[in-house]
């Protein structure tokens, strides 16, 4: 028979409060606490099991154990990933529908990305020594909005990109937020899908020709297990599910950013990386690593069952550390320090390095966009070391980990030399 641990409780009514206060370092702090990677607490009244590590991660992503079908919350729906997308599908479904997003991140597929993005950046510097100081941040929201779109053969008109990009980045921005936040980013959700509705129904009445190889055609002509094309709404939500990501990645241009400034040796190396650009893809890890992204996911128990020691209940909600994980000092020597070649002899673990989620791309809830986003880093820290000089001015460049989602507070402002 099995033996039950105790597992640690938080003793209080509700931690909500905390949670928001604390962001990121919730969970950490509690497992550093109670010298422990699992305990429970109650979150906008409902018991919460909140779990953290490589091992955690591994049971998290068991789809014998765990479903993702009703466990992200309305609000988030609401803004962040749209109402019954992909993120909160199980079983044939999600494979089917996972198939769909994998079959547009091929190698080639990818390296058409990545040059879109280094032209898009080529582009818009050029314009940068007449602007005088530059928010990195937002600009980046712009380079990677054209990019996604030319990508994605949805049209962009230029004198809509920055509302395009803002919207993208608002619905981003709502993850976590109350108030103003919130409702900026429900008015931007509302505004992109209408708009990549209508896309849609351009492409399926052949108004609109767009490569077959493209996210707006696959999105478009897309037929689920039962033969039926994808509605018109859930296949702008989901086209939305491709470009939002692609944007979101200004948070990393960010942070890297900022590492190139607080860690300038890096810049050398990348200078003089070899051809198969080993240091760039160490440098963009770590920057994945090192740096807060999304604080923790969720998931609920298909049935009761017990994990090293700890029983968890039927429709049990599960919340899995991705900050802490990413800097477990069981699974990452020094993890406060910024070290690229941490990665030099790094296996690739499913469940260590779990920035965007953890598991197998076609069997999990792993993010089918990291792939994108690896590719896109490299390409925008190649640009921002090899083509361009600029310094950063004085600036507050804190990260508020009671922020979620965080970056630098002034978005990383810099000026060209």
């Amino acid at each position: 028979m099995e033996i039950m641990k105790k597992v640690p409780q938080e003793i209080t009514l509700d931690d909500s409060i905390a949670l928001l206060q604390e962001g990121y370092r919730y969970i950490p702090n509690r497992c550093q606490k109670y010298g422990t990677r699992v305990f429970r607490t109650r979150l906008l009244g409902e018991k919460v099991v909140c779990i953290s590590g490589e091992e955690a991660a591994r049971m998290f992503y068991d789809n014998r154990l765990f479903k993702r079908k009703g466990v992200t919350p309305k609000r988030v729906q609401k803004t962040l990933f749209g109402e019954n997308a992909i993120q909160g599908m199980d079983g044939e479904a999600h494979r089917c529908r996972k198939q769909l997003f994998m079959s547009l991140m091929t190698p080639s597929h990818l390296d058409e990305l990545a040059s879109y993005v280094t032209e898009e950046w080529r582009a818009s510097s050029a314009g940068w020594k007449d602007a005088g100081e530059v928010v990195l941040f937002r600009e980046a929201q712009k380079v990677l909005c054209r990019a996604a779109c030319k990508w994605a053969g949805v049209p962009l008109a230029e004198e809509e990109v920055t509302m395009r990009a803002e919207d993208f980045g608002a619905m981003v921005d709502a993850f976590g937020a109350v108030g103003p936040r919130h409702w900026e980013g429900r008015k931007a959700r509302s505004r992109a899908e209408k708009w990549i509705r209508g896309i849609i129904t351009q492409v399926r009445s052949k108004e609109l020709d767009v490569p077959k190889e493209s996210s707006a055609y696959a999105m478009a002509w897309h037929t689920e297990l039962d033969g039926q094309q994808l509605d018109t709404n859930m296949a702008a939500i989901e086209l939305i599910n491709i470009l939002r990501p692609i944007v979101a990645i200004a948070i990393f241009v960010a942070y890297g950013a900022l590492a190139l400034y607080h860690y300038p040796e890096n810049r050398e190396k990348l200078l003089n990386d070899d051809e198969k650009g080993s240091y760039l893809y160490m440098f963009v890890q770590e920057v994945r690593r090192f740096y807060p992204f999304a604080p923790f996911l969720g998931a609920r128990a298909i049935d009761d069952f017990s994990w090293d020691g700890v029983h968890f209940k039927k429709d049990q909600l599960v919340l899995l550390d991705l900050y802490g994980t990413n800097r477990d000092p069981h699974l990452w020597k020094s993890p406060k320090v910024f070290d690229p070649e941490r990665f030099k002899d790094w296996k690739g673990g499913l469940f260590d390095l779990i920035p965007q989620g953890g598991g197998d791309y076609y069997e999990h809830h792993r993010c089918p966009g990291e792939m994108a986003t690896i590719e896109v880093l490299k390409a925008t820290f190649a640009f921002l070391t090899k083509e361009v000089q600029y310094d950063l001015p004085p600036q507050d460049l804190t990260i508020r980990l009671n922020r979620l989602p965080t970056y630098p507070k002034s978005g990383v402002v810099i000026k060209l030399l």
